[in-house]
């Protein structure tokens, strides 16, 4: 099985599916990671304006982040940080397309569609465009990941509401995923903030507690074939 993982911004597949990752990289299984979004203009008055080594910094930080998951493909893109929404939605079909003909996976995890952020939004839409049931597709699942800070800050109110339905255990790798969240020391923050190590180490067992296990991460299926 193969497996590409698509993130808005460098730390979303951390918080989305870090310990998914780290167990199925640790099972053999082939992981890839594309990250479409550079990350950080939207903190700038003009995208023009951002600071050319943070992003710089960021994008290795999204390399060290992948090397802890223990995936060696990583892809990462320049879309304007929260401004998807700015450019032509065939754009980011475009890019996911041509990700699922090189790597021809067969499972594809992508954000939730009712986040808060918009780029999470867009890249859900372009998720299902690109992966639609066409007979030479070889996806064969789809499963959408939520964002701690985006997904629970919409509050409900933005459709499709986060109803997950898929439980990935992640006891034994849920510290990695904290390791790896780490190295994003430009995204990460003290709680109560959601993205805290203390949040994340919370929303796992929340989500193991639901299911009855000691730590878990949530997905919602969008469509699977068995």
């Amino acid at each position: 099985m193969s497996v590409l993982v698509l993130a808005a911004h460098p730390d979303d597949e951390v918080l989305g599916c870090g310990g998914t990752i780290a167990r199925l990289t640790a099972a053999g299984t082939g992981v890839a990671i594309a990250i479409l979004g550079e990350g950080v203009t939207s903190r700038y008055a003009a995208r023009g304006d951002a600071d050319t080594n943070q992003l710089a910094a960021l994008q290795g930080n999204s390399r060290r982040a992948a090397d802890i998951l223990g995936v060696s493909k990583l892809f990462t893109f320049g879309l304007p940080d929260n401004r998807f929404d700015s450019i032509p939605l065939l754009d980011v079909v475009k890019v996911i397309e041509k990700l699922i003909a090189d790597l021809r996976p067969e499972v594809v995890y992508t954000q939730h569609g009712g986040d808060l952020n918009i780029d999470h939004a867009v890249l859900f839409r372009a998720t299902l465009t690109a992966t639609r049931p066409m007979a030479e597709t070889p996806v064969r699942a789809v499963y959408a990941y939520e964002v701690a800070s985006s997904s629970e800050w919409a509050f409900g109110q933005f459709a499709p509401r986060f109803l997950p339905n898929l439980f990935v255990n992640i006891e034994a790798t849920l510290e990695t995923k904290v390791a790896a969240m780490q190295v994003y020391e430009s995204e990460a923050r003290l709680f109560p903030h959601p993205r805290s190590p203390d949040a994340l180490l919370a929303q796992a067992r929340r989500w193991g507690a639901t299911v009855g296990v000691a730590a878990a991460e949530a997905f919602q299926v969008v469509r699977e074939i068995r």
